[in-house]
């Protein structure tokens, strides 16, 4: 398909500057107007998206789930654009505001990113929850899906924009790369002149080609090596439920726990409780010589284990010695998305949280709440493991700047 990536971008560039004067009232009615179109018009979403299963077939079963749309799915869409709407507008949200000594008054507000490309692999949902995130937050979005979704992600497009020109407003604010092949991947990522800035949802693969061809700035994340610490005073029943549920409750998931580090002090005695738990959970565990002492019917672990995202029913189990050793081993291994420490000890818990290099650092909770509702932020768009800009679930605010406004009565320098 010959489509002009240039002018897509370009013109959502000019409906930016458009959408950046719109009151949360408008921006709410348009997102009103999605909502309500994307739930009349479920037959042909649904007909698409047959279409993309059929091409799929061959796929796993994992990856064919997350390409398949029900009715329970779009309606949840539905719900997510509604929970945007009822959520606060970010834009103009004043920071701070202080007077310097020459009396001009300064204040530092909420402002509009500009024009945010998503590049996403198999997950259609991620079209609308872009969209929705973007024109809430006062950006255009540019969207550019995979070709396993190619067809679902069109026609969830199509019905967007074409309920949008119905009703009178901008449609260019959303567009769309009708094109499946990688060339118009790295064309959109040349596109620096009107890309405000670009967020893949993917892959270590995707994150990888974007950060290596993009010209504009990258909100990326990483994978979630996440880990669960027991220290020394921890409570046992605490502890062994915590580890059960960041490990099993959705292990697919990126703030699913993969890693389970224990105190030495304590290993003898809460090994062989924590991992009878996991194990009666279907989990495999592969441990350190330390742990394979205590329970000799763990297998041997290597470095390449605890340097993996599993993702699966599995876990590595390493005895440390101690909080110091601990935190080594974590900033070793981890991707700096979620670590959780379980303790009694105050001053464990305050060097925990102070040393440890992450995203999000739990004391005394499961690290699978990393997660933009979990927080009261509502959607999001992932978990950014970046220290610049966004750090954490990037949810509206997060799809925002800042700018000065300074105010003065004649002040001249």
């Amino acid at each position: 398909m010959n489509i002009d990536i240039k002018m897509i971008c370009q013109n959502a560039k000019q409906s930016a500057y458009k959408l950046a004067g719109f009151s949360t009232e408008q921006k709410n009615e348009m997102l009103l107007v999605i909502a309500k179109a994307l739930a009349t018009h479920k037959d042909e979403i649904f007909a698409a998206n047959k279409v993309d299963i059929q091409n799929c077939k061959d796929r796993d079963t994992t990856f064919i789930d997350r390409l398949t749309l029900t009715d329970s799915r779009i309606s949840t869409m539905i719900e997510g654009v509604e929970q945007i709407i009822s959520l606060a507008d970010p834009v103009g949200e004043i920071v701070e505001n202080w007077t310097v000594p020459n009396g001009l008054n300064l204040t530092r507000v909420r402002a509009p990113l500009g024009v945010v490309a998503i590049i996403y692999e198999a997950r259609p949902n991620v079209t609308v929850d872009a969209t929705a995130l973007c024109l809430k937050s006062g950006n255009a979005v540019v969207l550019r899906g995979s070709k396993d979704a190619i067809n679902s992600n069109r026609a969830l497009y199509k019905v967007m924009t074409n309920a949008l020109i119905e009703k009178g407003f901008l449609s260019d604010i959303i567009g769309f790369i009708d094109d499946e092949s990688r060339d118009a991947s790295k064309e959109l990522l040349q596109q620096e002149k009107f890309i405000d800035v670009v967020i893949p949802r993917g892959g270590e693969g995707l994150k990888h080609f974007v950060l290596e061809n993009a010209k504009m700035p990258v909100i990326a994340s990483a994978g979630g090596n996440c880990h669960i610490y027991v220290e020394k005073s921890a409570d046992f029943d605490m502890a062994t439920s915590i580890a059960v549920n960041a490990k099993i409750s959705r292990p697919s998931t990126c703030n699913a726990a993969e890693h389970l580090l224990v105190d030495s002090a304590i290993a003898s005695k809460f090994l062989p409780i924590c991992l009878k738990a996991l194990r009666e959970k279907n989990v495999e565990l592969v441990g350190c010589e330390k742990t394979r002492e205590i329970c000799d019917w763990v297998l041997p672990a290597t470095d390449l284990d605890f340097e993996t995202e599993y993702l699966a029913f599995k876990m590595s189990v390493k005895v440390v010695d101690g909080l110091q050793d601990a935190i080594a081993h974590i900033n070793r291994y981890s991707t700096k998305h979620s670590e959780a420490i379980i303790t009694r000890d105050k001053d464990a818990e305050k060097y925990f949280t102070t040393n440890v290099d992450a995203a999000a650092v739990y004391v005394n909770a499961s690290t699978r709440f990393t997660d933009g509702f979990e927080f009261g932020l509502g959607a999001e768009m992932g978990i950014s493991t970046q220290k610049l800009h966004a750090r954490g679930p990037v949810a509206l605010k997060e799809l925002t700047s800042v700018k000065y406004v300074v105010y003065g009565n004649g002040q001249i320098r």
